[in-house]
């Protein structure tokens, strides 16, 4: 059990980390960097050396970023969509996406035949590939729905290892599609959607007001509570896709349209949910694991490095947008939480929706390719 003491040292810590990387990029060499890599970094290094804890160990602040804090800041960014840029980003990002499922297919069976992971895994490998191959094009649902059905749950060790393995490997590539586009876009130029400029701004620089903040926290909540009554009514549809709706319902009222605030309260509640992330690299619990976390580390890494050539390789030969191509990257391997979180962070409010909705997809086939991976490779 937490004490008092800890559940107020962090989210204070969670904080100041958000404080710390928003000041660090007032200097010209980190302002390519960018507050969400240095947030991510910041969480990482103080889980490492103990000063918080692991997202990894049950703690009811992270499950609270999880569950409250991290819709909350969907459901804010939402409310800035403008509808118009679905017709412009739907399309190609539906492509691109559909274009990463493939590339982790591809990666799983390439890691496969040069890692060949069932000499230690021993039976349950093609189940370990399913999963890897679910939570990679659609985020973990998938993972933790192929690893029941095989019951690898129920080997302590390998899944714990599996867990540990996808969040070490999946934290830097989130970094990796943040960074990506920007170098990319100097060295070869991709024109951007007409609408992507449009509402870039600068967090620190929007005029706030009290009615605005209590109007928005006040849609939020009523929104999250009305979202859970509807899954109760309609459990096959997610969550998710009923918060995502409201968001887009309000969003269209010129009321709302004029709330102060709307990016940098989203921003900042995304934030808090990557240094939540970024606590989860938990280097100790990969030293544990020993040469099973080696294998693992060794399969992840070459399907998630397949993932991304195939992905950028084939969108730079089709001059495709680079900060697209990274939101979709993010909607296969992170889901649709952190495609919001590329597209907020590469400030392309077009490409919200868009990754929401992509996302949201990837949580509905996952599964379905994961199980058919496992049951070709058994």
């Amino acid at each position: 059990m937490a004490s008092s003491t800890s559940l107020l040292l962090i989210p204070a810590a969670l904080c100041l980390a958000v404080f710390f990387a928003s000041w660090l990029t007032r200097f010209s060499w980190a302002k390519s960097v960018g507050t969400p890599i240095f947030v991510i970094l910041i969480c990482a290094f103080l889980s490492n050396i103990g000063w918080i804890p692991s997202a990894m160990e049950a703690n009811p602040i992270y499950e609270g970023v999880f569950v409250y804090l991290a819709p909350l800041g969907i459901f804010i960014a939402l409310l800035e969509v403008d509808l118009k840029s679905l017709k412009k980003a739907g399309l190609p990002l539906l492509l691109l996406f559909l274009l990463g499922s493939l590339a982790t297919v591809i990666g799983v069976l390439v890691a496969w035949v040069l890692v060949q992971p069932g000499e230690v895994i021993d039976s349950l490998a093609p189940a370990v590939a399913g999963m890897y191959t679910g939570t990679y094009i659609g985020g973990s649902v998938n993972f933790n729905a192929i690893a029941l059905h095989y019951q690898v749950n129920e080997a302590g060790n390998l899944f714990a290892a599996t867990t540990v393995i996808d969040n070490l490997v999946g934290t830097p590539w989130i970094i990796a599609t943040l960074i990506l586009p920007k170098y990319l876009q100097k060295v070869f130029p991709r024109k951007k959607l007409a609408t992507a400029g449009d509402k870039e701004r600068v967090s620190t620089q929007e005029s706030i007001s009290l009615g605005s903040l209590a109007a928005m926290l006040a849609l939020g909540l009523l929104a999250m509570a009305s979202s859970k009554v509807l899954v109760i009514w309609f459990p096959q549809v997610p969550e998710l896709i009923f918060l995502t709706t409201l968001a887009l319902i309000f969003a269209q009222f010129p009321a709302v349209q004029q709330l102060q605030g709307k990016h940098t309260f989203g921003y900042f509640f995304i934030l808090i949910f990557l240094a939540v992330i970024g606590t989860l690299c938990d280097l100790g619990a990969l030293v544990e694991a020993g040469d099973l976390a080696g294998t693992l580390l060794l399969f992840v890494g070459i399907l998630v490095a397949v993932h991304g050539l195939v992905l950028f390789g084939i969108g730079a030969l089709l001059k495709m947008d680079w900060d697209m191509i990274a939101v979709a990257s993010q909607a296969n391997i992170g889901g649709n939480t952190t495609a919001i979180a590329a597209a907020e962070s590469l400030q392309r409010p077009d490409l919200l929706l868009p990754g929401m909705l992509v996302g949201s997809l990837g949580n509905a086939i996952g599964t379905y390719v994961g199980f058919a991976v496992a049951a070709l490779l058994f």
